[in-house]
């Protein structure tokens, strides 16, 4: 039966529509809002943005007007009665009777501090903010499964949209040489906010967001995202990011001894050229009679064959997490590894005392590593560096160490970070201790 007939189904059977909370209201909110409330039995009873302006504009949008709402009370007997409300920031979200919340802000911190209130109300959390999953993933599993509710990444960004190519690749017993993204945007590893500004405002873009693209950091933040779900490792540091095409997948991510670009099996990397905005997986078969099948059936000539996707459609896609959550009581993508990270270099030479501005920032650009080596180097991750100062002199192309910086240690994405960092070796907090700290509780 089809997610849109079992939504109707419960809604039948319940008498109640799955209630949404949305946090984000942003191009990447706004698309998950309106294509979510295009099937039944899902009501979008909650959108919380920093400016409130843009969460009830994102309900305007989908057709519904917000209730008023000045008091947490007044929000959740909107709720309760089958309203909508529109909020200014995340502070009232744990007290909301929702039963799942997406989070679209691309903030890490912001993720953070948003999936802690969720667990600990026991409402079910996905998110599309892939930049906080990299940082942080493994402790929010970890915290989701004390909860009892389900965290996951959404539908329709490449890493999950890739893993399903890597799962039904496995499930046919292929071996996985390489799973991997096309890169959209022509990589400039000096992009700033400021030389990306027409372009962005043409785009109708944030100019960060459309730097990280840019930049590369989004393609490392994804392809870690990738990497630690499935267990696949990093080509190298920083991924080739060859130029390809779809006919010669198969041909470029070869091993060294078969003419590609790969030394080793197993890995994670992406290409410029015209396979975006797909995905794909080059395997490999060393038997004659799949090699002779796979031929027949114009998948190449081997033994690389490519499975190739040509599309993801990211926050059009991100519902059908909602409903795997609700209905299948599964996540579509969680940190089930740590095979990779994502760490920082520096776009230009950084002083004493500056200020790192984040992803997609003038500062620095993202930069995925082996997690072995990343640890071995003493590696920041990038996910927890915006605000931090630097403590001494760096230069260009630099990978930046715990020793170049002073963290934000107060912000919630550093507190969990440095948990996680723990967590093999040390008792970490339960959830409730964890909201109380991040709350300021004694």
């Amino acid at each position: 039966m089809s997610y849109r007939d079992r939504l109707q189904q419960r809604l039948d059977e319940t008498g109640r529509p799955l209630r949404v909370g949305l946090i984000g209201a942003g191009q990447m909110g706004r698309g998950f809002a309106a294509q979510l409330l295009r099937m039944p039995g899902i009501s979008l009873s909650a959108v919380l943005d920093v400016q409130r302006e843009r969460a009830e504009e994102a309900l305007g949008q989908s057709g519904i007007t917000p209730d008023k709402a000045t008091t947490t009370d007044e929000a959740v007997r909107a709720i309760e009665n089958g309203g909508s409300v529109a909020l200014g920031g995340i502070d009232e979200l744990g007290a909301l009777p929702l039963d799942i919340v997406v989070e679209a802000t691309g903030v890490p911190d912001v993720g953070a501090r948003a999936a802690v209130e969720s667990l600990a109300a026991g409402m079910g959390f996905a998110t599309l903010n892939v930049e906080s999953d990299v940082t942080i993933g493994r402790y929010l599993a970890r915290l989701a499964d004390e909860s009892g509710a389900i965290y996951s990444v959404c539908r329709g960004d490449e890493p999950v949209e890739t893993k399903i190519l890597v799962d039904f690749a496995r499930d046919l017993n292929f071996e996985v040489i390489c799973a991997g993204k096309g890169k959209n945007n022509p990589l400039d590893r000096y992009a700033t906010p400021d030389s990306l500004a027409e372009r962005a405002t043409s785009k109708g873009m944030n100019a960060k967001m459309l730097t990280s693209f840019v930049d590369g950091s989004k393609a490392m933040i994804e392809m870690a995202s990738l990497a630690n779900t499935t267990g696949l490792g990093v080509s190298k540091r920083g991924m080739h990011g060859p130029a390809s095409t779809v006919p010669t997948l198969h041909q470029t991510f070869a091993l060294v001894e078969d003419g590609g670009v790969l030394e080793k099996p197993g890995v994670v990397d992406y290409c410029t050229g015209p396979v975006a905005p797909g995905v794909f997986v080059v395997v490999r078969t060393e038997d004659p009679y799949v090699h002779h099948e796979m031929t027949y059936l114009q998948m190449g000539d081997g033994p690389y064959f490519a499975l190739y996707r040509p599309y993801h459609l990211a926050s059009l896609e991100a519902p059908l997490t909602v409903y795997e959550m609700a209905l299948d009581h599964r996540a579509s993508l969680t940190s089930e590894h740590w095979t990779a990270e994502v760490g920082a270099e520096t776009k230009r030479p950084l002083k004493a005392g500056e200020r790192i501005d984040g992803i997609g920032g003038s500062t620095v650009r993202g930069l995925i590593d082996d997690s072995a080596d990343f640890v071995r180097d003493n590696g920041v991750p990038l996910g927890v560096l915006a605000g931090a100062t630097l403590t001494r002199d760096v230069p260009a192309d630099h990978l930046l160490t715990y020793d170049d910086v002073e963290l934000l240690e107060d912000s919630t994405i550093v507190r969990m970070r440095r948990i996680q960092e723990a967590m093999d070796t040390e008792t970490a907090p339960s959830l409730k201790e964890l909201r109380d700290a991040l709350a300021g509780a004694p």
